[in-house]
């Protein structure tokens, strides 16, 4: 999975997206390796979440986190692919191995395949402004959100546009900024932040200056324009 916001934006808050949008094939068994090593150095069987934050322009990545166990992320990620993560995980822990399990969805391969997709899905964060007046609207390392929605759609832009509904009942989607914006408005991501992005681009805002604005990857704002 990825996170459209850039670092520094707690994963919960962030909008994420899966599978990954901007990976290289490279980057993305780069990474995959990466984790793969480090769950046998931790000698974790079982359920292992690894968090990247990787270089935009080189493949200098760093380790920002390991959760060595079932999270709200692996409830997504079985919502997500079909792959029952906590069943199969009770099994690991009788002493079984993939070879021996039975896919869910496939009926004939064995656990040890890894799930493909030829569909996008996206969560984001939901939260009642009305009921936190007094709670800042900006993002930041703690998590303010009091729920979450997950579309599925053939495209990145379909379930981007059926998230954004979800999330907040008043708009229709993608919808712009009602005021006029301004470059300081993106010093801090907040919950209007991806209307802003869209107010901009309706002001004629070019990918490459909203992309040192944001620090949000250029390829989202190209699908979002």
């Amino acid at each position: 999975m990825e996170n459209i916001y850039p670092l520094g934006i707690r994963p919960g808050e962030s909008i994420v997206v899966i599978p990954s949008q901007t990976l290289s094939n490279d980057e993305y068994y780069l990474l995959r390796n990466v984790s793969i090593k480090v769950a046998r150095h931790l000698g974790i069987v079982g359920v292992c979440n690894v968090q990247f934050a990787l270089h935009p322009s080189c493949n200098e990545y760093y380790i920002i986190g390991i959760n060595p166990r079932l999270s709200r992320s692996s409830a997504f990620e079985s919502k997500v692919t079909g792959y029952p993560l906590a069943y199969i995980v009770v099994k690991l822990t009788l002493g079984m191995n993939l070879a021996e399990l039975i896919n869910h969805i496939t009926k004939s391969t064995c656990a040890c395949f890894e799930p493909s997709l030829d569909y996008v899905t996206i969560k984001a964060s939901r939260k009642n402004l009305s009921k936190s007046i007094q709670c800042s609207k900006k993002f930041g390392n703690f998590m303010k959100s009091n729920g979450e929605v997950m579309s599925i759609g053939r495209s990145f832009e379909e379930a981007f546009q059926q998230a954004l509904r979800m999330v907040n009942e008043h708009v229709t989607g993608f919808d712009p900024y009602p005021q006029t914006v301004t470059d300081n408005e993106f010093s801090a991501l907040n919950y209007q932040y991806i209307f802003l992005l869209a107010k901009a681009l309706q002001q004629r805002y070019t990918i490459e200056r909203l992309s040192k604005l944001t620090q949000i990857d250029p390829c989202f704002r190209n699908k979002l324009k």
